[in-house]
């Protein structure tokens, strides 16, 4: 359980932090600000700040986050008329922090209960100083200044120059499909790095490789090298077509036919019953065969994502197009079982995990729900055709009903997976 949890925290924490780093990266580019950069959700446990950037570790390794300024998932605390905030000035009486937690204090701060507030446009704060509200005073606040919210995080404000719609539309579409970007990139460095940890690349074809021990295949006289080429008479011409075709027999005697060395010959065999993600498949003991070469290695990284890749785009539109069920979906409960079994294979178990999930991150945010990168790059797109952007207000709306949908799914696959995995 212990290994679990650590490789479950890893594995996400890569994710994450290679996820919204393209985020990151192509924001800084693009000239907008990033206020935060947060490994994690919920309570913050740490934060640094780094130029204009505030790195933040948060309780929850359950995903993360980039803020960049003036987006509508921004979550600026809004400065009310009545807040009471601390100020710290330079040597010109320009506010360069601006205290709102009381958790943290502020050398030579000057009170303050905040009358007006502009922290974006013309940069201003007036309020009451010390108490005495017989003058409101006011006093200009530098463009690069700090806030201080409320649980203590020092976040730079966000002027309208480096906020995320003054950045060419082009430069915001880039930078929304950066994320996305990444997770590609991240599968094809661990598929690389997997052919090799492997010494071979895992080919889509119905040629197998005999596990050498509890293995039925084995025990009907299967051997390393042959090929399957079809059960009960359905061909099985590649990898993806013999797994679908054996997991659709789990204990039920099933007749395979064998090519040898150019020589057929039929086999009978009952594959094992395993259980998985709440449901019986059937298992016989074999993996693809290995491609050994160092071309096959080298390029393993492209080869292996295209080939996913297709398989996962192909499973989105079975989903679509045919029966739904939320057994074709799995969220944070469902993914550790599957960590428990990947850490249980090694490292190669591991890494095509990491692989997997990447891959699954990118197709997912690509799917044009608000809320989700996807959904962000319609609205690019509706702007680009409309030659203006969609309005601030409506933006909100939209990426609210998108959130609100995606926390009912959440909720309705965490409990379908809790079934799955504990009730049954």
């Amino acid at each position: 359980m212990i290994t679990t949890i650590i490789v479950f925290i890893i594995v996400f924490g890569i994710l994450v932090i290679f996820h919204e780093f393209g985020h990151y990266i192509m924001a800084k580019r693009s000239g907008i600000l990033v206020r935060e950069f947060s490994v994690g959700m919920g309570p913050k446990l740490f934060f640094h700040r780094s130029g204009s950037t505030t790195f933040t570790l948060r309780l929850l390794p359950l995903g993360g986050y980039v803020r960049m300024a003036g987006e509508v998932d921004d979550g600026e605390e809004e400065l009310k008329p009545g807040t009471p905030v601390t100020l710290q000035l330079n040597d010109h009486d320009i506010v360069t922090r601006i205290n709102t937690s009381n958790k943290h204090s502020l050398f030579q701060g000057i009170p303050l209960t905040v009358t007006d507030v502009d922290l974006s446009h013309n940069l201003f704060i007036k309020g009451y100083e010390n108490g005495d509200e017989s003058t409101i005073k006011s006093y200009s606040v530098d463009h690069d200044a700090v806030i201080i919210e409320n649980d203590g995080t020092e976040l730079q404000i966000a002027p309208e120059d480096v906020q995320f719609q003054a950045a060419p539309l082009g430069k915001r579409m880039l930078t929304n499909f950066a994320g996305v970007f990444n997770n590609f990139i991240l599968a094809i460095l661990v598929y690389t790095i997997l052919g090799f940890v492997q010494g071979g690349v895992q080919s889509n074809t119905n040629q197998i490789d005999v596990m050498p021990s509890n293995s039925v295949a084995r025990q009907a006289g299967i051997k390393s090298g042959d090929r399957i080429v079809s059960i009960n008479g359905h061909k099985t011409a590649n990898w993806d077509q013999l797994a679908v075709q054996i997991q659709a027999n789990p204990g039920k005697r099933v007749k395979a036919e064998i090519n040898r060395n150019g020589q057929n010959r039929t086999i009978q065999m009952t594959p094992r019953a395993n259980q998985q993600g709440g449901k019986k498949i059937g298992v016989i003991g074999i993996t693809q065969s290995l491609d050994k070469s160092f071309k096959a290695k080298a390029l393993s990284g492209f080869t292996q994502t295209w080939t996913m890749t297709k398989t996962l785009l192909g499973a989105l539109w079975s989903m679509i197009s045919g029966h739904f069920s939320l057994n074709d979906l799995g969220g944070p409960v469902a993914i550790f079982a599957t960590t428990s079994q990947a850490a249980s294979m090694g490292v190669s178990g591991v890494l095509t995990f990491l692989a997997w999930l990447s891959l699954n991150l990118a197709i997912i945010n690509l799917i044009p729900i608000p809320g989700l990168d996807g959904g962000k790059l319609v609205l690019n797109i509706i702007e680009a055709i409309r030659r203006k952007p969609v309005s601030q207000r409506t933006e909100t709306i939209v990426t609210l009903i998108g959130f609100a949908f995606l926390m009912i799914l959440m909720i309705l696959v965490t409990w379908n997976d809790i079934e799955r995995y504990f009730l049954h």
